[in-house]
């Protein structure tokens, strides 16, 4: 046995301990929970990539909103079920702003997270035609997104994107939306895990389908404006983020605060449900949900079923980082290009001693530097790459967990400090010589 950074019995005794049969099909969780206890165990700090949580200090802005709104005593009182107004006014302005589309406030919608907003999306979408009992992800995603899929018991297909860009999505999609079957389609941009950006080409692509198989798309931008390749940062000027939104009416966005204002731990983020789909009514809602309206199904059915509204202070702070943003006085994206410079680094590190990026091209051009990068080793599954990764104390999440077709892994940058850098070329070199790719 080689020795390793991280003693190799300590790990295997704690993935026994979780009763983790495969590695490489643990969740991000198990992930976490695993490396928490080999850490707690005694070993040295890993270089943690497996969780994609913020790793920079809360927007100020929207710590002072919520903390004049607590002060204000609203901690006491019950929000409105579809959001404050001063929130639903500056999402949808938000929306004008980064993205140059023109939505109605009441279907911009406060949900704990977007989490809970792809639920409670996912769940009446599956209920609105009777014969459309399908959703379909267009993969590599996020893989929680299936996890309520099963929870609920409803279907899904999925299918890896990477051989599908540019025109060839047409048909792709078009061979799957045709069975009939299928009531909405979801995926993520920028891409979680591959980092990839669908182009105006593709999204018109997938609006245009939506229309003709009425089919409705859920777009995550749980990332938005971090395709750092473009000034995504100007408020009410090109370039805005993409969407297809301006493709389709049948749409629902779903913008973070997790990411892009690092304020996750308030769990607050924004479903923005296009006004045609918003007011349009449904026969067979009226039969599952004694609803008729998309939107009045899932702010008064099934969010205040969820959880009776979003916390009332959050939305606060919400409201007030979007204002700033839009008014040009804080610009998030600025913020968070941390992230992008530390993946380029990162990934000259990785491919310096043998390894490759899996997901390496964008279309035609090299993938940008972001939250995320892909990472592959010759002659190793992703579940084994993972598990000997793990004893020179690097974590990380396998790429099938994804839906990807592909081998390897998927690695966050959030939450590696720069000082681990050395630590990290000093762990991959020994990888490289104990593992030589010739």
């Amino acid at each position: 046995m080689k020795k390793t950074p991280i003693d190799q019995q300590l790990v295997d005794q704690n993935i026994a301990k979780l009763k983790i049969d495969h590695i490489g099909q643990a969740s991000i969780r198990e992930i976490v929970a695993l490396v928490n206890l080999i850490e707690e165990g005694g070993s040295d700090k890993f270089v943690r990539m497996e969780m994609g949580v913020p790793g920079l200090p809360p927007a100020a802005v929207g710590t002072k909103a919520e903390i004049e709104a607590l002060e204000s005593g609203v901690a006491s009182k019950y929000p409105m079920m579809d959001g404050i107004k001063p929130l639903k006014q500056e999402a949808a302005r938000f929306v004008k702003s980064f993205m140059n589309v023109d939505v109605d406030p009441a279907g911009c919608i406060p949900t704990v997270g977007s989490m809970q907003g792809t639920y409670a999306a996912l769940l009446v979408a599956s209920n609105v035609h009777p014969e459309k009992d399908t959703a379909l992800f267009i993969d590599p995603g996020f893989p929680v997104q299936k996890q309520q899929m099963l929870v609920m018991g409803h279907k899904y297909e999925t299918f890896d994107v990477f051989n599908y860009r540019g025109a060839k999505l047409r048909e792709k999609l078009e061979s799957i939306l045709a069975k009939g079957n299928i009531n909405s389609l979801i995926y993520s941009n920028p891409n979680n895990p591959s980092w990839i950006c669908f182009t105006e080409e593709e999204l018109q692509t997938i609006g245009e389908l939506a229309d003709k198989y009425d089919v409705i798309v859920m777009e995550d931008l749980a990332y938005f404006a971090m395709d750092f390749r473009k000034d995504l940062y100007t408020p009410g000027k090109p370039p805005y983020q993409s969407t297809v939104a301006r493709y389709t009416d049948n749409y629902i966005l779903f913008i973070s605060s997790s990411k892009i204002f690092s304020y996750a731990g308030q769990r607050c983020g924004i479903m923005v449900i296009s006004d045609a789909l918003y007011q349009r009514e449904y026969e067979n809602l009226k039969v599952r949900f004694q609803s008729n309206t998309f939107g009045n199904t899932i702010t008064l059915r099934v969010l205040y079923a969820l959880s009776s509204g979003t916390s009332h202070s959050a939305q606060f702070a919400l409201a007030a980082m979007f204002k700033a943003a839009s008014d040009g006085q804080f610009n998030f994206v600025e913020d968070v290009k941390e992230y992008g410079d530390k993946a380029r680094i990162m990934k000259e590190l990785f491919q310096e001693y043998g390894f490759y990026i899996v997901y390496g091209k964008d279309g035609n051009e090299l993938i940008g530097d972001g939250f995320y990068f892909t990472i592959g080793y010759p002659k190793m599954t992703g579940e084994e790459l993972l598990g000997n990764l793990l004893y020179y104390g690097i974590s990380a999440i396998t790429l099938k967990n994804t839906g990807s077709e592909k081998e390897g892994l998927r690695a966050c940058v959030s939450h590696v400090n720069r000082s681990q850098f050395d630590d990290l070329e000093t762990r991959l070199k020994q990888f490289a010589k104990d593992f030589p790719v010739d």
